[in-house]
Protein backbone atom coordinates (compact mmCIF):
# COMPACT_ATOMS: atom_id res chain seq x y z
CA UNK A 1 0.00 0.00 0.00
CA UNK A 2 1.03 3.60 -0.45
CA UNK A 3 1.86 5.84 2.47
CA UNK A 4 -1.44 7.20 3.78
CA UNK A 5 -0.84 10.90 2.90
CA UNK A 6 0.00 9.88 -0.67
CA UNK A 7 -3.09 7.67 -0.90
CA UNK A 8 -5.27 10.52 0.36
CA UNK A 9 -3.94 12.89 -2.28
CA UNK A 10 -4.54 10.27 -4.99
CA UNK A 11 -8.17 9.86 -3.89
CA UNK A 12 -9.46 13.30 -2.86
CA UNK A 13 -11.34 15.00 -5.67
CA UNK A 14 -10.62 12.20 -8.15
CA UNK A 15 -13.02 10.15 -10.27
CA UNK A 16 -13.23 6.35 -10.26
CA UNK A 17 -15.31 3.68 -11.92
CA UNK A 18 -16.24 2.14 -8.55
CA UNK A 19 -16.05 3.29 -4.95
CA UNK A 20 -16.26 0.41 -2.49
CA UNK A 21 -17.28 1.49 1.01
CA UNK A 22 -16.07 -0.89 3.73
CA UNK A 23 -12.60 -2.42 4.05
CA UNK A 24 -13.55 -5.72 5.64
CA UNK A 25 -13.39 -9.09 3.89
CA UNK A 26 -16.29 -8.44 1.54
CA UNK A 27 -15.30 -4.88 0.65
CA UNK A 28 -11.66 -5.80 0.06
CA UNK A 29 -12.81 -8.78 -2.00
CA UNK A 30 -15.10 -6.55 -4.09
CA UNK A 31 -12.33 -4.01 -4.65
CA UNK A 32 -9.84 -6.67 -5.75
CA UNK A 33 -12.36 -8.33 -8.07
CA UNK A 34 -13.33 -5.00 -9.67
CA UNK A 35 -9.73 -3.85 -10.14
CA UNK A 36 -8.72 -7.16 -11.71
CA UNK A 37 -11.62 -6.82 -14.16
CA UNK A 38 -10.14 -3.53 -15.35
CA UNK A 39 -12.36 -1.15 -13.39
CA UNK A 40 -10.61 1.81 -11.74
CA UNK A 41 -11.50 1.21 -8.10
CA UNK A 42 -11.13 2.98 -4.76
CA UNK A 43 -11.68 1.32 -1.36
CA UNK A 44 -12.45 3.40 1.75
CA UNK A 45 -13.15 2.44 5.35
CA UNK A 46 -14.34 4.64 8.20
CA UNK A 47 -12.02 2.88 10.66
CA UNK A 48 -9.16 0.48 9.98
CA UNK A 49 -9.21 -2.38 7.51
CA UNK A 50 -10.70 -5.51 9.18
CA UNK A 51 -11.47 -3.54 12.34
CA UNK A 52 -14.98 -4.94 12.90
CA UNK A 53 -16.66 -8.21 11.90
CA UNK A 54 -13.83 -9.47 9.69
CA UNK A 55 -11.40 -9.69 12.62
CA UNK A 56 -13.89 -11.27 15.03
CA UNK A 57 -14.56 -14.62 13.38
CA UNK A 58 -13.96 -18.12 14.75
CA UNK A 59 -10.96 -18.25 12.36
CA UNK A 60 -12.53 -21.12 10.40
CA UNK A 61 -12.87 -21.61 6.66
CA UNK A 62 -15.78 -24.00 6.62
CA UNK A 63 -19.10 -24.95 5.12
CA UNK A 64 -20.76 -24.90 8.51
CA UNK A 65 -21.73 -28.17 10.18
CA UNK A 66 -24.63 -26.47 11.99
CA UNK A 67 -26.01 -25.10 8.73
CA UNK A 68 -25.87 -28.61 7.28
CA UNK A 69 -27.72 -29.91 10.32
CA UNK A 70 -30.44 -27.30 9.77
CA UNK A 71 -30.59 -28.15 6.07
CA UNK A 72 -31.28 -31.80 6.91
CA UNK A 73 -33.55 -31.47 9.94
CA UNK A 74 -35.59 -28.59 8.50
CA UNK A 75 -35.42 -29.74 4.84
CA UNK A 76 -34.02 -26.30 4.06
CA UNK A 77 -32.44 -26.17 0.60
CA UNK A 78 -31.16 -22.62 1.14
CA UNK A 79 -28.97 -23.77 4.04
CA UNK A 80 -27.70 -26.59 1.84
CA UNK A 81 -26.69 -24.09 -0.87
CA UNK A 82 -24.78 -22.01 1.71
CA UNK A 83 -22.83 -25.10 2.82
CA UNK A 84 -22.07 -26.23 -0.73
CA UNK A 85 -20.84 -22.80 -1.84
CA UNK A 86 -18.73 -22.35 1.29
CA UNK A 87 -17.04 -25.74 0.86
CA UNK A 88 -16.10 -24.82 -2.70
CA UNK A 89 -14.74 -21.45 -1.57
CA UNK A 90 -12.82 -23.11 1.28
CA UNK A 91 -10.48 -24.79 -1.19
CA UNK A 92 -9.93 -21.54 -3.12
CA UNK A 93 -9.01 -19.60 0.02
CA UNK A 94 -6.51 -22.24 1.08
CA UNK A 95 -4.93 -22.36 -2.37
CA UNK A 96 -4.76 -18.58 -2.88
CA UNK A 97 -3.18 -17.83 0.51
CA UNK A 98 -1.40 -20.99 1.74
CA UNK A 99 0.61 -19.11 4.36
CA UNK A 100 -2.57 -17.86 6.04
CA UNK A 101 -4.82 -20.91 5.76
CA UNK A 102 -4.37 -24.59 6.51
CA UNK A 103 -6.42 -27.74 7.15
CA UNK A 104 -7.27 -28.67 10.72
CA UNK A 105 -8.76 -31.86 12.14
CA UNK A 106 -11.82 -31.63 14.38
CA UNK A 107 -13.02 -34.27 16.85
CA UNK A 108 -16.65 -34.72 17.89
CA UNK A 109 -16.75 -36.84 21.06
CA UNK A 110 -19.53 -39.46 21.06
CA UNK A 111 -21.04 -40.71 24.31
CA UNK A 112 -23.53 -43.14 22.79
CA UNK A 113 -23.76 -45.26 19.66
CA UNK A 114 -26.67 -43.13 18.51
CA UNK A 115 -24.39 -40.06 18.58
CA UNK A 116 -21.77 -42.03 16.66
CA UNK A 117 -24.27 -42.91 13.90
CA UNK A 118 -25.83 -39.42 13.85
CA UNK A 119 -22.62 -37.38 13.73
CA UNK A 120 -20.78 -39.93 11.61
CA UNK A 121 -23.43 -39.93 8.89
CA UNK A 122 -23.64 -36.14 9.06
CA UNK A 123 -19.92 -35.75 8.46
CA UNK A 124 -20.02 -38.22 5.56
CA UNK A 125 -22.72 -36.04 4.02
CA UNK A 126 -20.56 -32.95 4.67
CA UNK A 127 -17.68 -34.73 2.95
CA UNK A 128 -19.87 -35.78 0.01
CA UNK A 129 -21.08 -32.20 -0.53
CA UNK A 130 -17.50 -30.92 -0.63
CA UNK A 131 -16.74 -33.33 -3.49
CA UNK A 132 -13.31 -32.80 -5.02
CA UNK A 133 -12.53 -30.11 -2.47
CA UNK A 134 -12.58 -32.62 0.41
CA UNK A 135 -9.51 -32.12 2.58
CA UNK A 136 -9.40 -35.71 3.87
CA UNK A 137 -12.04 -38.30 4.77
CA UNK A 138 -13.89 -38.29 8.06
CA UNK A 139 -13.45 -41.39 10.21
CA UNK A 140 -14.34 -43.01 13.52
CA UNK A 141 -11.74 -43.00 16.30
CA UNK A 142 -11.83 -45.54 19.13
CA UNK A 143 -12.05 -44.38 22.76
CA UNK A 144 -8.35 -45.14 23.19
CA UNK A 145 -7.31 -43.17 20.10
CA UNK A 146 -9.66 -40.31 21.02
CA UNK A 147 -8.11 -40.01 24.49
CA UNK A 148 -4.61 -40.26 23.05
CA UNK A 149 -5.32 -37.29 20.83
CA UNK A 150 -7.43 -35.42 23.36
CA UNK A 151 -6.24 -36.47 26.83
CA UNK A 152 -8.17 -33.59 28.39
CA UNK A 153 -11.49 -35.37 27.77
CA UNK A 154 -13.10 -36.96 30.87
CA UNK A 155 -12.71 -40.73 30.68
CA UNK A 156 -13.41 -41.89 34.22
CA UNK A 157 -17.14 -42.56 33.75
CA UNK A 158 -16.58 -44.89 30.79
CA UNK A 159 -19.30 -43.29 28.63
CA UNK A 160 -17.00 -42.28 25.78
CA UNK A 161 -17.55 -44.64 22.83
CA UNK A 162 -15.15 -42.77 20.56
CA UNK A 163 -15.20 -39.73 18.30
CA UNK A 164 -15.79 -38.64 14.73
CA UNK A 165 -12.79 -36.92 13.14
CA UNK A 166 -13.25 -34.64 10.15
CA UNK A 167 -11.34 -31.87 8.40
CA UNK A 168 -12.05 -28.20 7.83
CA UNK A 169 -9.96 -25.10 7.27
CA UNK A 170 -8.42 -22.61 9.68
CA UNK A 171 -7.00 -19.17 8.85
CA UNK A 172 -5.73 -15.87 10.20
CA UNK A 173 -8.75 -13.70 9.37
CA UNK A 174 -7.21 -10.29 10.03
CA UNK A 175 -4.01 -10.92 8.09
CA UNK A 176 -6.03 -12.44 5.25
CA UNK A 177 -8.05 -9.21 5.10
CA UNK A 178 -4.93 -7.02 5.12
CA UNK A 179 -3.42 -9.19 2.37
CA UNK A 180 -6.56 -8.72 0.28
CA UNK A 181 -6.18 -4.94 0.54
CA UNK A 182 -2.46 -5.17 -0.22
CA UNK A 183 -3.13 -7.36 -3.26
CA UNK A 184 -5.76 -4.88 -4.44
CA UNK A 185 -3.42 -1.88 -4.21
CA UNK A 186 -0.63 -3.78 -5.98
CA UNK A 187 -3.12 -4.39 -8.81
CA UNK A 188 -3.41 -0.59 -9.19
CA UNK A 189 -6.30 0.21 -6.84
CA UNK A 190 -6.41 3.01 -4.28
CA UNK A 191 -7.23 2.30 -0.62
CA UNK A 192 -7.68 4.53 2.41
CA UNK A 193 -8.54 3.65 5.99
CA UNK A 194 -9.90 5.96 8.70
CA UNK A 195 -11.93 7.81 6.05
CA UNK A 196 -15.65 7.85 6.76
CA UNK A 197 -18.40 8.44 4.20
CA UNK A 198 -20.78 11.06 5.64
CA UNK A 199 -23.05 11.67 2.65
CA UNK A 200 -23.60 11.53 -1.08
CA UNK A 201 -24.36 13.93 -3.92
CA UNK A 202 -26.65 12.93 -6.80
CA UNK A 203 -26.62 13.63 -10.49
CA UNK A 204 -29.56 14.96 -12.57
CA UNK A 205 -31.03 11.44 -12.81
CA UNK A 206 -31.02 11.00 -9.03
CA UNK A 207 -28.17 8.49 -9.04
CA UNK A 208 -25.17 8.81 -6.72
CA UNK A 209 -22.19 10.51 -8.35
CA UNK A 210 -20.09 11.77 -5.43
CA UNK A 211 -19.27 10.71 -1.88
CA UNK A 212 -18.51 13.14 0.93
CA UNK A 213 -15.81 11.83 3.27
CA UNK A 214 -13.98 12.92 6.39
CA UNK A 215 -10.48 11.87 7.40
CA UNK A 216 -11.02 10.61 10.96
CA UNK A 217 -7.41 11.41 11.91
CA UNK A 218 -7.07 14.97 10.63
CA UNK A 219 -10.77 15.98 10.28
CA UNK A 220 -10.06 16.98 6.69
CA UNK A 221 -13.17 16.77 4.52
CA UNK A 222 -12.98 15.79 0.87
CA UNK A 223 -15.00 14.25 -1.92
CA UNK A 224 -14.52 11.63 -4.60
CA UNK A 225 -16.57 10.82 -7.67
CA UNK A 226 -17.51 7.39 -8.99
CA UNK A 227 -19.79 5.86 -11.60
CA UNK A 228 -20.95 3.23 -9.11
CA UNK A 229 -20.93 2.93 -5.31
CA UNK A 230 -20.79 -0.41 -3.50
CA UNK A 231 -21.91 -0.62 0.11
CA UNK A 232 -19.90 -3.44 1.73
CA UNK A 233 -20.11 -2.34 5.35
CA UNK A 234 -21.48 -5.59 6.79
CA UNK A 235 -23.57 -5.06 9.92
CA UNK A 236 -23.44 -1.29 9.33
CA UNK A 237 -24.98 -1.52 5.84
CA UNK A 238 -28.26 0.07 6.89
CA UNK A 239 -26.41 3.26 7.88
CA UNK A 240 -24.92 3.70 4.41
CA UNK A 241 -28.22 2.69 2.77
CA UNK A 242 -29.94 5.47 4.76
CA UNK A 243 -27.34 8.02 3.64
CA UNK A 244 -28.08 7.13 0.02
CA UNK A 245 -31.85 6.84 0.42
CA UNK A 246 -33.49 7.67 3.79
CA UNK A 247 -36.68 5.93 2.67
CA UNK A 248 -35.17 2.44 2.58
CA UNK A 249 -36.37 -0.01 5.25
CA UNK A 250 -33.72 -1.60 7.45
CA UNK A 251 -32.59 -5.04 6.31
CA UNK A 252 -29.94 -6.06 8.82
CA UNK A 253 -30.49 -7.95 12.06
CA UNK A 254 -26.98 -8.00 13.54
CA UNK A 255 -26.15 -10.57 16.17
CA UNK A 256 -23.23 -10.54 18.58
CA UNK A 257 -20.71 -13.33 18.79
CA UNK A 258 -17.92 -13.58 21.36
CA UNK A 259 -14.77 -15.66 21.71
CA UNK A 260 -12.37 -16.15 24.61
CA UNK A 261 -8.75 -17.34 24.55
CA UNK A 262 -6.66 -19.39 26.98
CA UNK A 263 -3.02 -20.54 27.17
CA UNK A 264 -2.72 -23.52 24.86
CA UNK A 265 -0.93 -25.59 27.49
CA UNK A 266 -4.28 -25.92 29.28
CA UNK A 267 -5.55 -27.93 26.30
CA UNK A 268 -3.39 -30.92 25.46
CA UNK A 269 -3.30 -32.03 21.84
CA UNK A 270 -3.31 -30.25 18.49
CA UNK A 271 -6.81 -31.11 17.25
CA UNK A 272 -9.94 -28.99 17.58
CA UNK A 273 -12.80 -30.04 19.84
CA UNK A 274 -16.41 -29.72 18.69
CA UNK A 275 -19.14 -29.42 21.31
CA UNK A 276 -21.98 -30.53 19.02
CA UNK A 277 -24.89 -29.22 21.05
CA UNK A 278 -25.12 -26.38 23.54
CA UNK A 279 -27.95 -25.31 25.81
CA UNK A 280 -29.26 -22.97 23.10
CA UNK A 281 -28.84 -25.42 20.22
CA UNK A 282 -25.58 -24.05 18.79
CA UNK A 283 -22.26 -25.71 18.00
CA UNK A 284 -19.22 -24.67 20.06
CA UNK A 285 -15.57 -24.95 19.03
CA UNK A 286 -12.39 -25.16 21.13
CA UNK A 287 -9.58 -24.63 18.64
CA UNK A 288 -5.79 -24.42 18.88
CA UNK A 289 -4.96 -21.14 17.12
CA UNK A 290 -1.57 -19.40 16.91
CA UNK A 291 -0.42 -20.58 20.31
CA UNK A 292 -3.74 -20.11 22.09
CA UNK A 293 -6.93 -22.05 22.69
CA UNK A 294 -9.81 -20.19 21.00
CA UNK A 295 -13.29 -20.93 22.38
CA UNK A 296 -16.47 -19.71 20.70
CA UNK A 297 -18.94 -18.62 19.81
CA UNK A 298 -22.15 -17.17 21.20
CA UNK A 299 -25.05 -15.67 19.28
CA UNK A 300 -27.35 -13.08 20.77
CA UNK A 301 -29.56 -10.32 19.42
CA UNK A 302 -28.35 -6.84 20.21
CA UNK A 303 -29.96 -4.42 22.57
CA UNK A 304 -29.77 -0.67 21.94
CA UNK A 305 -26.76 -0.21 24.24
CA UNK A 306 -24.78 -3.34 23.35
CA UNK A 307 -21.00 -3.03 23.57
CA UNK A 308 -18.55 -4.99 21.44
CA UNK A 309 -16.89 -6.35 24.56
CA UNK A 310 -16.95 -9.84 26.01
CA UNK A 311 -19.27 -9.67 29.01
CA UNK A 312 -18.66 -11.86 32.05
CA UNK A 313 -21.99 -13.62 31.51
CA UNK A 314 -21.00 -14.47 27.94
CA UNK A 315 -17.66 -15.92 29.03
CA UNK A 316 -19.44 -17.93 31.72
CA UNK A 317 -21.84 -19.27 29.08
CA UNK A 318 -18.93 -20.49 26.94
CA UNK A 319 -17.28 -22.16 29.93
CA UNK A 320 -20.58 -23.77 30.92
CA UNK A 321 -20.78 -25.44 27.49
CA UNK A 322 -17.13 -26.47 27.26
CA UNK A 323 -16.23 -27.60 30.77
CA UNK A 324 -18.36 -30.78 30.80
CA UNK A 325 -16.05 -32.00 28.01
CA UNK A 326 -12.86 -31.34 30.00
CA UNK A 327 -11.26 -33.36 32.75
CA UNK A 328 -9.97 -30.11 34.29
CA UNK A 329 -12.48 -27.26 33.90
CA UNK A 330 -11.24 -23.89 32.69
CA UNK A 331 -11.93 -20.75 34.71
CA UNK A 332 -12.53 -17.07 34.05
CA UNK A 333 -9.22 -16.18 35.69
CA UNK A 334 -7.34 -18.24 33.07
CA UNK A 335 -8.67 -16.15 30.17
CA UNK A 336 -5.89 -14.16 28.51
CA UNK A 337 -7.86 -12.44 25.76
CA UNK A 338 -11.17 -12.28 23.96
CA UNK A 339 -13.09 -10.42 21.32
CA UNK A 340 -16.64 -9.70 20.22
CA UNK A 341 -18.08 -8.96 16.80
CA UNK A 342 -21.28 -8.47 14.86
CA UNK A 343 -22.70 -10.84 12.28
CA UNK A 344 -24.41 -9.09 9.34
CA UNK A 345 -27.52 -11.27 9.22
CA UNK A 346 -30.11 -10.29 6.63
CA UNK A 347 -33.76 -10.13 7.59
CA UNK A 348 -36.49 -11.11 5.17
CA UNK A 349 -39.00 -9.29 7.34
CA UNK A 350 -39.98 -12.31 9.40
CA UNK A 351 -39.39 -12.58 13.10
CA UNK A 352 -37.37 -15.35 14.67
CA UNK A 353 -34.10 -16.10 16.40
CA UNK A 354 -30.97 -14.86 14.64
CA UNK A 355 -29.38 -18.31 14.91
CA UNK A 356 -32.02 -19.50 12.42
CA UNK A 357 -31.38 -16.78 9.85
CA UNK A 358 -29.66 -18.00 6.70
CA UNK A 359 -25.97 -17.08 6.30
CA UNK A 360 -26.49 -16.47 2.59
CA UNK A 361 -25.85 -13.14 0.92
CA UNK A 362 -27.97 -10.81 -1.17
CA UNK A 363 -26.96 -8.09 -3.63
CA UNK A 364 -29.41 -5.19 -3.48
CA UNK A 365 -29.65 -2.44 -6.08
CA UNK A 366 -31.55 0.61 -4.88
CA UNK A 367 -33.32 1.85 -8.05
CA UNK A 368 -33.61 5.36 -6.66
CA UNK A 369 -30.00 6.09 -5.78
CA UNK A 370 -28.17 3.36 -7.68
CA UNK A 371 -26.39 2.22 -4.50
CA UNK A 372 -25.38 -1.43 -4.72
CA UNK A 373 -25.30 -3.13 -1.31
CA UNK A 374 -23.87 -6.56 -0.59
CA UNK A 375 -25.74 -7.84 2.47
CA UNK A 376 -25.21 -10.84 4.73
CA UNK A 377 -22.87 -13.71 3.98
CA UNK A 378 -19.91 -15.17 5.88
CA UNK A 379 -16.13 -14.98 5.76
CA UNK A 380 -15.66 -18.22 3.83
CA UNK A 381 -17.81 -17.01 0.94
CA UNK A 382 -16.34 -13.48 0.73
CA UNK A 383 -14.90 -14.13 -2.76
CA UNK A 384 -18.16 -15.51 -4.18
CA UNK A 385 -20.01 -12.55 -2.63
CA UNK A 386 -17.57 -10.15 -4.28
CA UNK A 387 -17.90 -11.89 -7.64
CA UNK A 388 -21.68 -11.68 -7.47
CA UNK A 389 -21.51 -8.00 -6.47
CA UNK A 390 -19.18 -6.93 -9.27
CA UNK A 391 -21.32 -8.85 -11.77
CA UNK A 392 -24.18 -6.58 -10.65
CA UNK A 393 -21.95 -3.51 -10.89
CA UNK A 394 -20.98 -4.27 -14.47
CA UNK A 395 -24.62 -4.72 -15.44
CA UNK A 396 -25.47 -1.44 -13.67
CA UNK A 397 -22.75 0.32 -15.68
CA UNK A 398 -24.14 -1.14 -18.90
CA UNK A 399 -21.03 -3.20 -19.56
CA UNK A 400 -20.55 -6.84 -20.45
CA UNK A 401 -20.02 -9.06 -17.41
CA UNK A 402 -16.43 -10.29 -17.40
CA UNK A 403 -15.62 -13.56 -15.65
CA UNK A 404 -14.09 -12.97 -12.23
CA UNK A 405 -10.33 -13.62 -12.18
CA UNK A 406 -10.17 -14.01 -8.38
CA UNK A 407 -10.76 -17.76 -8.22
CA UNK A 408 -7.14 -18.42 -9.06
CA UNK A 409 -5.45 -15.17 -8.09
CA UNK A 410 -2.93 -15.70 -5.26
CA UNK A 411 -2.71 -13.07 -2.54
CA UNK A 412 0.52 -11.16 -2.04
CA UNK A 413 2.94 -13.22 0.03
CA UNK A 414 1.96 -16.46 -1.69
CA UNK A 415 4.61 -16.17 -4.42
CA UNK A 416 6.96 -19.19 -4.22
CA UNK A 417 5.65 -19.98 -0.72
CA UNK A 418 6.16 -23.45 0.76
CA UNK A 419 5.51 -24.91 4.18
CA UNK A 420 9.20 -24.74 5.08
CA UNK A 421 9.74 -21.21 3.76
CA UNK A 422 10.48 -20.08 7.31
CA UNK A 423 13.80 -21.95 7.14
CA UNK A 424 15.08 -19.51 4.52
CA UNK A 425 14.47 -16.68 6.99
CA UNK A 426 16.51 -18.45 9.67
CA UNK A 427 19.46 -19.01 7.35
CA UNK A 428 19.21 -15.73 5.47
CA UNK A 429 18.63 -13.36 8.38
CA UNK A 430 19.83 -15.29 11.47
CA UNK A 431 16.40 -14.88 13.05
CA UNK A 432 15.10 -17.36 15.65
CA UNK A 433 12.91 -20.25 14.55
CA UNK A 434 9.92 -18.90 16.48
CA UNK A 435 10.22 -15.47 14.87
CA UNK A 436 10.76 -17.03 11.44
CA UNK A 437 7.64 -19.18 11.75
CA UNK A 438 5.66 -16.20 13.03
CA UNK A 439 6.78 -13.93 10.18
CA UNK A 440 6.19 -16.56 7.50
CA UNK A 441 2.71 -17.17 8.91
CA UNK A 442 1.83 -13.47 8.88
CA UNK A 443 3.52 -12.21 5.71
CA UNK A 444 4.34 -15.28 3.62
CA UNK A 445 7.26 -14.58 1.31
CA UNK A 446 6.89 -10.87 2.02
CA UNK A 447 8.51 -11.63 5.40
CA UNK A 448 11.87 -11.03 3.75
CA UNK A 449 10.85 -7.40 3.17
CA UNK A 450 10.05 -7.08 6.87
CA UNK A 451 13.44 -8.45 7.86
CA UNK A 452 15.22 -6.26 5.31
CA UNK A 453 14.17 -3.31 7.48
CA UNK A 454 16.11 -4.91 10.34
CA UNK A 455 19.15 -5.32 8.11
CA UNK A 456 19.06 -1.58 7.44
CA UNK A 457 18.32 -0.77 11.09
CA UNK A 458 19.54 -3.61 13.38
CA UNK A 459 17.60 -2.37 16.41
CA UNK A 460 14.43 -3.50 14.62
CA UNK A 461 15.52 -7.12 15.03
CA UNK A 462 14.71 -6.85 18.73
CA UNK A 463 11.50 -8.54 19.92
CA UNK A 464 8.58 -6.31 20.84
CA UNK A 465 8.22 -8.31 24.05
CA UNK A 466 11.25 -10.25 25.27
CA UNK A 467 10.66 -13.98 24.85
CA UNK A 468 7.94 -13.61 22.18
CA UNK A 469 8.27 -14.03 18.41
CA UNK A 470 7.06 -10.63 17.02
CA UNK A 471 9.85 -8.21 16.09
CA UNK A 472 10.02 -4.42 16.06
CA UNK A 473 10.54 -4.53 12.30
CA UNK A 474 6.90 -5.59 11.97
CA UNK A 475 5.78 -2.33 13.58
CA UNK A 476 7.69 -0.22 11.09
CA UNK A 477 6.57 -2.38 8.16
CA UNK A 478 2.93 -2.06 9.26
CA UNK A 479 3.22 1.74 9.33
CA UNK A 480 5.13 2.15 6.07
CA UNK A 481 3.59 -0.64 3.98
CA UNK A 482 0.18 -1.44 5.52
CA UNK A 483 -1.22 1.98 6.46
CA UNK A 484 -1.31 1.30 10.23
CA UNK A 485 -1.99 4.56 12.09
CA UNK A 486 -2.52 3.62 15.74
CA UNK A 487 -1.34 1.27 18.47
CA UNK A 488 -4.50 -0.79 18.05
CA UNK A 489 -4.10 -0.96 14.26
CA UNK A 490 -0.73 -2.60 14.84
CA UNK A 491 -1.27 -4.79 17.90
CA UNK A 492 -4.81 -5.95 17.11
CA UNK A 493 -4.75 -6.28 13.32
CA UNK A 494 -1.21 -6.28 11.88
CA UNK A 495 0.70 -8.33 14.48
CA UNK A 496 -2.08 -9.96 16.50
CA UNK A 497 -0.58 -9.47 19.96
CA UNK A 498 -3.79 -8.00 21.39
CA UNK A 499 -5.72 -11.14 20.51
CA UNK A 500 -2.88 -13.27 21.88
CA UNK A 501 -2.77 -11.60 25.29
CA UNK A 502 -4.39 -8.42 26.59
CA UNK A 503 -1.79 -7.78 29.31
CA UNK A 504 1.16 -8.33 27.00
CA UNK A 505 -0.34 -5.95 24.47
CA UNK A 506 -0.49 -3.24 27.14
CA UNK A 507 3.18 -3.89 27.93
CA UNK A 508 3.99 -3.56 24.22
CA UNK A 509 2.10 -0.29 23.76
CA UNK A 510 5.02 2.10 24.58
CA UNK A 511 7.30 0.37 22.08
CA UNK A 512 4.67 0.55 19.36
CA UNK A 513 3.95 4.20 20.21
CA UNK A 514 7.66 5.02 20.01
CA UNK A 515 7.85 3.77 16.41
CA UNK A 516 4.58 5.43 15.46
CA UNK A 517 5.98 8.71 16.78
CA UNK A 518 9.18 8.22 14.76
CA UNK A 519 7.32 7.39 11.54
CA UNK A 520 4.33 9.76 11.83
CA UNK A 521 5.91 12.66 13.66
CA UNK A 522 3.96 12.45 16.92
CA UNK A 523 5.00 14.76 19.74
CA UNK A 524 5.91 13.33 23.18
CA UNK A 525 2.52 14.46 24.52
CA UNK A 526 0.69 12.75 21.64
CA UNK A 527 2.75 9.59 22.18
CA UNK A 528 2.00 9.38 25.91
CA UNK A 529 -1.67 10.10 25.26
CA UNK A 530 -1.86 7.28 22.70
CA UNK A 531 -0.44 4.81 25.24
CA UNK A 532 -2.91 5.97 27.90
CA UNK A 533 -5.87 5.68 25.53
CA UNK A 534 -4.86 2.22 24.36
CA UNK A 535 -4.25 0.98 27.91
CA UNK A 536 -7.63 2.32 28.98
CA UNK A 537 -9.37 0.53 26.12
CA UNK A 538 -7.74 -2.83 26.79
CA UNK A 539 -8.32 -2.48 30.54
CA UNK A 540 -11.98 -1.99 29.76
CA UNK A 541 -11.89 -5.40 28.07
CA UNK A 542 -10.26 -6.93 31.15
CA UNK A 543 -12.66 -5.33 33.61
CA UNK A 544 -15.79 -6.17 31.63
CA UNK A 545 -14.96 -9.86 31.71
CA UNK A 546 -14.13 -9.66 35.42
CA UNK A 547 -10.33 -9.45 35.41
CA UNK A 548 -8.07 -6.95 37.18
CA UNK A 549 -6.76 -4.04 35.07
CA UNK A 550 -3.13 -3.30 34.25
CA UNK A 551 -1.33 -0.05 35.16
CA UNK A 552 -0.39 2.30 32.34
CA UNK A 553 3.11 1.24 31.24
CA UNK A 554 5.94 3.75 31.43
CA UNK A 555 7.90 4.40 28.25
CA UNK A 556 11.60 3.71 28.16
Amino acid sequence: MKARPEALENIAGKTFDICVIGGGATGAGCALDAQLRGLNTVLVDGADFASATSSASTKLIHGGVRYLQQAVTQLDSSQYRVVKRALRERSLMMRNAPFLARPLEFLIPCFSWFEFLYYGSGMKLYEWISGKSTLFPSRFLSPRETLRRMPMLPASDGRLVGSIAYADGQFDDTRFNVSLVQTFTEAGGEALNHARVNGFDRGPDGKLVEAQLEDSLTRRRFTLQARAFVNATGPFSDTVRALANPGLAHRLRPSKGVHILFPLELFAGCDALVVPKTEDGRVLFAIPWLGRLLVGTTESELGPDAEMLVQRSEAEYLLRQLNPYLDRPLTLQQIVSGFAGLRPLVSSGANGETKRLIRDHEVELDPGSGLISILGGKWTTYRAMAEDTIDHVQRYLGASVIDSPTRHHPLCGSENYSADYWRTLVTGYQVSESSARHLAGKFGTRAARVLQLAVEQPALMQPIIVGLAPLRAEIVFAIREEMAQSIEDILARRIGLQVYDWRLSIQAAPTVAFHLAQELGWSPVETDHAVELYTSKVNRMLETIGLAPEPVPVAG
